[in-house]
């Protein structure tokens, strides 16, 4: 009786596993996955109230002494082990302790591209309690003054290849009393102190936690900058709890220490910084570090170092396949781009956009997904929150970004909201542009737009001008304007002269018309003129050049 009272147990719990696997197949995977984000909640959550504070470099210390040989970032020849990159980040901060005008704590601007000195630098300064304002490499002039003063360093480091660059506001800086640390072995330059020969003398001796005690988890771990597309960048605030999350995001994702990530995205920016760098010090994974995104050689990349993880942001599915997609919780809501504002409904409730149409990506702001707004700028943080959206008395954030969503739930970028274009996977702010232009020698009056050019995503930049009176249009002196002051991406292409200004009856510049002809010589009877990098200046655009560049034969 026994034997068959078990045998019809050990059959229906056979017939319910089956019954499980055939109509849930996924079931179990779902219930392991489950287990595991407990796993991980638990993990975080006794982090988060270790005394003293738990912090992420203090990770990066765990992972270092569980895993001392693993690999932890390859660029290009060169490979770098957990033990390598924590010697070399003590070796930083010694030599940061011994210079004068540096104490532990104060804020730290990083002026650097993709590169492991970028990497050993930032947990140099981690260890040393300091926060990092990390800039744009791409900036110069008044907007990475702009983008320094905005965090309050009091010291710059900047790569080796950045010295015309720190030179240029290099006076600004000495009035502040910045010190200015170049990556270089030797340096010359008044005003400059080469930093690379103190680094490689200083001691790899471990920091104690005592340098930073001071810190709590709302204290500033790093300010990332905006794309300045509503004017200058502004520097978005990560506390020390912020970073601290970002730590799961790859494991939330279920990548582990066997992965292997490709990173070509900018470490300056929150998805190679926070995503990339910052998770991967959590699941101590190995990073294949890019200097920049290349299509043509993404993929021997990935085949080369057996990478299992990539990054991306739309255009880098865009380029390799033509089909962006990006997964994460949004609404699309209607925006009106003539009040550039949304559109509500006759209870002050924004409305959602149907698939197929175009809309604004907001994204709801809560506890789990705060946003904590930018350094030194209450106007500005308060024109990215939307309140009553879905229902009253509810917060999102307003991403800026105009998206369209197909019936296969695949989501396209259209465009950005107010005067700004894209062009190169960069946002580029027309207000910025146009100041640049009409502070060169010849030029008098700038109105900034996009347009389209067949056969590329985005849009160009393009810029109709007036010359200041008595004066002539010397294309020389703006090519070597614009070079100066604009990274490559901002700079306008197609230059459209004109006698006088097209203005509103409110004196708003126009530009639906100028849009409309972008730059045919055939339907345009002002003087065009094309950005010409091989005779540094702005030639004439002809009607052959113009064919050329429909043809797709001219780079742009």
């Amino acid at each position: 009786m026994l034997l068959y009272v078990l045998s019809v147990i050990l059959s229906s719990v056979l017939i319910i596993l089956f019954a499980l696997k055939t109509y849930y197949p996924y079931l179990w995977m779902d219930i392991l996955y489950v287990g595991e984000l407990l796993w991980i909640l638990a993990t975080f959550t006794s982090m988060r109230r270790r005394r003293p504070l738990f912090l992420a470099v203090d990770r990066f210390a765990e992972q270092t002494a569980a895993h001392p040989d693993r690999t932890f970032v390859v660029f290009e020849n060169q490979t770098y082990s957990y033990t390598a990159a924590d010697k070399r980040s003590n070796k930083i901060a010694n030599a940061l302790q011994s210079l004068c005008g540096y104490t532990s704590g104060d804020t730290v601007a990083l002026f650097m591209g993709n590169e492991p000195a970028f990497m050993f630098t930032w947990l140099a300064l981690a260890k040393l309690g300091s926060p990092v304002a990390l800039l744009n490499q791409n900036i110069r002039n008044k907007c990475l003054l702009h983008c320094f003063n905005c965090s309050k360093a009091k010291v710059l480091i900047a790569a080796s290849e950045l010295k015309e660059a720190v030179q240029e506001v290099l006076l600004s800086l000495s009035e502040q009393g910045v010190t200015v640390l170049l990556m270089s072995e030797h340096c010359n330059a008044p005003g400059l102190q080469s930093f690379l020969d103190k680094v490689n003398e200083a001691s790899d001796a471990p920091l104690p936690r005592s340098v930073r005690l001071h810190i709590t988890y709302k204290t500033p771990a790093v300010y990332i900058y905006t794309s300045g597309t509503t004017g200058l960048p502004k520097a978005a605030v990560i506390n020390q709890n912020r970073l601290l999350k970002n730590l799961a995001v790859l494991s939330f994702n279920g990548i582990t220490s066997r992965d292997v990530i490709y990173l070509n995205l900018p470490l300056y920016h929150t998805a190679g910084f926070m995503i990339g760098f910052i998770g991967s010090i959590q699941t101590g994974s190995t990073i294949i570090l890019k200097r920049k995104f290349s299509a043509s050689q993404f993929w021997d990349d990935c085949r080369k170092h057996n990478v299992t993880v990539i990054q991306y942001i739309g255009e880098v599915l865009r380029y390799l396949c033509n089909m962006p997609k990006m997964v994460f919780p949004y609404v699309l809501i209607k925006y009106d781009i003539d009040r550039d504002e949304p559109v509500r409904d006759t209870n002050g409730l924004c409305i959602e956009s149907p698939k197929g149409e175009t809309g604004l990506m907001v994204s709801k702001i809560t506890d789990m997904a705060p946003f904590v707004g930018y350094a030194q700028n209450e106007e500005q943080t308060e024109r990215k929150r939307l309140r009553n959206v879905l229902k009253k008395g509810d917060l999102y954030f307003n991403s800026g970004d105009l998206m369209r969503i197909d019936e296969d739930n695949f989501i396209y970028f259209q465009d950005r909201v107010g005067d700004t274009f894209r062009w190169k996977g960069e946002n580029v702010a027309t207000t910025e542009v146009s100041d640049i232009l009409t502070i060169s020698d010849c030029l008098k009056e700038a109105n900034v737009y996009g347009v389209q050019v067949p056969g590329h995503d985005g849009r160009i930049g393009m810029a109709a001008v007036t010359v200041v009176e008595d004066g002539q249009f010397d294309g020389s002196q703006v090519y070597n304007h614009v070079v100066r002051h604009l990274p490559s991406y901002a700079r306008p292409r197609f230059l459209r002269i004109q006698n006088a200004a097209e203005l509103t009856g409110t004196f708003k510049q126009m530009k639906v018309k100028l849009v409309e002809e972008s730059f045919d010589p055939g339907c345009i009877q002002d003087p065009l003129y094309i950005l010409d990098d091989n005779d540094k200046s702005y030639v004439p655009l002809t009607a052959q050049v113009y064919g050329t560049i429909l043809s797709g034969n001219i780079k742009l």
